[in-house]
């Protein structure tokens, strides 16, 4: 691939509070193996000291963006769309790790495929302490990941990647904060076209484990889905999302508070092939890490 005049492919990484991740999450762009990118580090009104984290990766391509307050998720990712130089849109979150071949991989997946406005990849998670817990993968197919929107969309949003004018023509609703990626999906399935990558390519933190978190995120979905469901007179979507709800909490608490998970989305075992890879990933986030910080 030649490069540009300017970058190609422009990450949007939305800050709130994150100065005990947020080095390895830059550190593992540093290290991509495509390089033509810029990535955005929108700060949300953060009191520690992530400005002084970032401004430890002295690099061109990386730009500190803060005006002191604190506005949302989806506002911040509007505001790095409008900020965008590049053709193509990636987003991240401040706790997550990149694979090394994510940007090429997933920049010459849409380059092949012009049809496509937006492809995810399959994640591999880990927690708090750093255990790795599976790998959530993603369907290949628009048809398979939109077939129950109702349910929601299997479509892990630190992963996505898009055409930069897919998401100028669609933006995040702040009311959905929480939710912000399933509202924007279902608000769009039908007027766009989605993919999967079966590859591993981005470690994700998941910190599930608090039931208020869980309760918080299910009934945003609940009430951004519900809603827009009842505004385009879905109301068949509405029936069923008020059913399964319900249902998918009483499923998380029995997980939270007595370790039952069988009603739950399992994930998959990781292969001892994927774990070296992961290992070597960290090995190499650490080590940028402690040469700048």
């Amino acid at each position: 691939m030649t490069l540009q005049a300017g970058p190609l492919v422009t990450i949007g990484l939305p800050i709130y509070n994150a100065e005990a991740t947020l080095a390895d999450a830059i550190s593992s762009i540093i290290n991509q193996s495509y390089t033509n990118w810029e990535l955005l580090l929108l700060d949300d009104g953060s009191v520690d000291g992530g400005a002084e984290i970032a401004a430890a990766f002295p690099d061109q391509r990386i730009r500190w963006i803060s005006d002191g307050n604190n506005r949302g998720i989806s506002y911040r990712l509007n505001q790095a769309v409008e900020l965008a130089r590049g053709e193509y849109f990636c987003r991240m979150d401040a706790d997550d790790i990149c694979f090394p071949q994510r940007l090429e991989k997933q920049l010459a997946f849409l380059e092949a495929n012009h049809a496509i406005d937006l492809v995810a990849a399959a994640v591999l998670t880990f927690d708090t302490q750093g255990a790795v817990k599976g790998v959530v993968s993603v369907a290949a197919s628009h048809e398979t990941i939109c077939r129950k929107p109702w349910n929601g969309f299997h479509f892990p949003h630190p992963t996505w990647f898009g055409r930069i004018n897919w998401f100028r023509q669609y933006k995040y609703n702040s009311a959905a904060d929480g939710a912000e990626d399933q509202w924007l999906l279902y608000s769009t399935y039908q007027s766009s076209t989605f993919a999967g990558l079966s590859d591993v390519l981005l470690g994700y933190r998941d910190d599930r484990n608090s039931f208020k978190k869980l309760l918080n995120r299910r009934l945003s979905f609940w009430r951004s889905i519900g809603w827009e469901a009842c505004r385009r007179a879905r109301l068949a979507d509405f029936a069923k999302v008020s059913l399964v709800q319900p249902m998918k909490i009483a499923a998380d608490f029995l997980h939270v508070r007595f370790g039952i998970a069988r009603l739950r989305n399992q994930q998959q075992a990781v292969d001892v092939a994927l774990l070296d890879i992961w290992e070597e990933v960290l090995v190499v986030v650490k080590k940028t890490r402690e040469e700048k910080i």
